[in-house]
This record gives C-alpha cells, structure tokens and sequence, in this order.
C-alpha cells in the first residue's frame, strides 16, 4: 500500500518570533531617538534664529533713530543732539538716560494712530523691564505726559563708553557719568541681549563728532 507523501507546513518558531520582536524594537528605539535628536537640533536652530533676528532688528533701529537725531532739520539744528537726563517714567519710577530728538518721529512711536511728530525720546534701561523709550510729543498739550514704549526685554544689562580727555583712554561704565554737576555723554552704548542660554553683544556708537557734527 502506497502512503501518500506528508506535506509540511512552514511556520516561524516562537525563538525566531521573539527575535523579529527584539529586533523591531530595536529599529524603532532608534528611529524616534533620531526623529526627537532632530527636532531638538532644528528647535535649537530656530529659537537661536530668532533671537539673532531680534538683536538685530533693535541694534540697527536704535542705530536709525540715533542718527536721524544727529541730522539738522526743519526748526531743529542739533548742535548738541544728545544729553542725559533724568526723567520720571509713568509708573512714577526715576529714571537716568540718553534724550534726543526726532523732528519726524517714529513708526515705533504711535499717537492717535499715526507716528507722532516733534517727539523728545529717553532712552533708559530697568533690569525688569529691558530697554525702553519714554518719550512726548511738543503737540501734546500735557506738558508732564510721558509715553512708554519697550524696545527690547531681552537687554539685561548697558555698560557705557566714555573717552578720557587727560590721558585718552576708553574706560566702560554700568551707569552714565557726571563730571561736576554736570551729566557726560557717552561715546558709546554697549546693549547685552539674554534669552536663556543665548546671548549677544551689540556696539552703538553715537555720531557725533568735535563741534557737534554727524559722523557720516
């Protein structure tokens, strides 16, 4: 009597089952350690980005409105653009800082909807609120009005470049300087940017030249 021939089944063993498991899960442990270093490094690049953009956006406004300050116009020939005083801020807070004048205002400065014209501005700094511009225009009639626009948070500290007359040297200073009773302009602002791990340096130098003239 002829058997039929057995047939024989292929199938996976449970060994082999549990290595294809093991190796999976090998596979995909490595792909979302990939996929999360990714993110992190492109995050890490775009907050980096960012603040490199804000930096530079304040550097290179206040760098405008400090010059256009040192130009004459109409009304106005600054042979002394700048000077230091002490103003009092809205919250009633004192504050010392560089003034200047800006015959056509600013777009950063908004009175009844549009830029406000023939604006006296305070540069000041308080480390808890960064860099701001307090600032009133001679249209208003409140002459005690004070204006407060924040130019950046993230400035935590500026340290001021004076040049000294007997021997000629640079020497930077945390506050602005008196000679006598009388307050001394800077030559330069140095503006320190923070934002967690991320800083920046930035150099404003003021135009002014001997006699009072725009450095261009």
């Amino acid at each position: 009597m002829n058997r039929a021939p057995s047939t024989r089944h292929a199938a996976f063993t449970l060994i082999e089952l549990l290595a294809a498991l093991a190796l999976m899960a090998m596979l995909l442990t490595a792909l979302l350690t990939f996929v999360l270093s990714m993110s992190e490094i492109w995050g890490g690049s775009g907050e980096k980005r960012l603040f490199e953009q804000h930096v530079n956006a304040v550097t290179h406004h206040l760098d405008t409105m400090l010059r256009r300050a040192a130009l004459p116009s109409a009304g106005h020939a600054p042979a002394e653009p700048f000077a230091v005083r002490e103003i009092r801020a809205p919250d009633d807070d004192k504050v010392d800082g560089l003034e200047f004048f800006l015959a056509s205002g600013d777009r950063l400065l908004s009175w009844n909807g549009q830029p406000a014209p023939l604006v006296t501005c305070t540069l000041g700094f308080r480390r808890d609120q960064g860099l701001t511009l307090f600032w009133r225009s001679e249209l208003e009639e409140d002459e005690a009005a004070v204006h407060e626009t924040p130019l950046s948070p993230f400035i935590n500290s500026l340290s001021y470049f004076y040049r000294d007359e007997a021997t000629g040297q640079w020497r930077d200073y945390p506050d602005l300087q008196r000679h006598g009773d009388h307050w001394r302009v800077p030559e330069q602002i140095v503006l320190q940017f923070k934002h967690g791990d991320l800083t920046a340096t930035r150099a404003l130098t003021l135009p002014l030249a001997p006699g009072g003239l725009p450095l261009f």
